[in-house]
């Protein structure tokens, strides 16, 4: 499972990319937003860090204004994945950029048929909201493992792009579920990264080798 950082802040993804634990980069209107650039120079400088897919959103929602918006955020890099909105016009602009050879991604999907309807409307990935599935009283992880029942039931190309993601829980669940990738904040890899037991025992090996060496 490929893990896409879900950050415009270029120190996080230098530090994760340095780790080797960026193969990707999702971002959105708000992320880019926070770091108070505006989206070309945001991705333009993004783009010469990451060389997987950097998924970038457009502000329009109607076809004219998406398909104007990918056009110029595709001159920005050959990996430049443009995300577009679950609705009719997001889905026939995944059409038409499909025949530029401009990668998409459907965003904002909460369900199966809405993940089925995306691959069909030819998505390079779709994009689940599992955090915002379970603050509706559904259970995420397993709206998303419907969506990877029903493409391995048909060997659908589209990946499956996880995000919404807010614990390490909800990215075992999902490679449990063989998701393709999981889009996260910092805050989520560093705590897969860290465990009580690991700094406990790193502190007991150097307090053991400590005693030894004042003997």
């Amino acid at each position: 499972m490929q893990i896409y950082l879900d950050t415009a802040n270029i120190s996080e993804i230098k530090e994760y990319v340095d780790l080797g634990l960026c193969d990707g980069v999702t971002t959105n209107p708000s992320i880019l937003a926070k770091e108070g650039k505006d989206i070309p120079s945001a991705i333009s400088a993004i783009v010469k860090i990451v060389s997987g897919p950097v998924n970038v959103e457009p502000i329009a929602t109607d076809l004219e204004g998406i398909i104007k918006e990918a056009g110029e955020y595709a001159k920005l890099g050959k990996n430049i994945v443009i995300k577009l909105p679950m609705i009719k016009a997001g889905l026939k602009a995944a059409g038409i950029l499909k025949k530029k050879k401009i990668m998409t991604s459907i965003t904002l999907v909460f369900s199966p048929s809405q993940a089925l309807i995306a691959a069909k409307a030819g998505a390079d990935f779709v994009i689940p909201f599992v955090g915002r599935v379970d603050d509706g009283g559904a259970y995420g992880t397993e709206m998303v493992g419907q969506i990877a029942e029903i493409y391995r039931n048909y060997a659908i190309a589209t990946k499956i792009l996880a995000a919404s993601i807010r614990t390490p829980i909800h990215v075992v669940e999902l490679a449990l579920a063989g998701v393709d990738i999981v889009s996260v904040p910092k805050k989520v890899i560093d705590a897969m990264i860290q465990h009580p037991f690991t700094d406990a025992g790193i502190k007991k090996f150097l307090e053991d080798w400590n005693k030894k060496t004042q003997k």
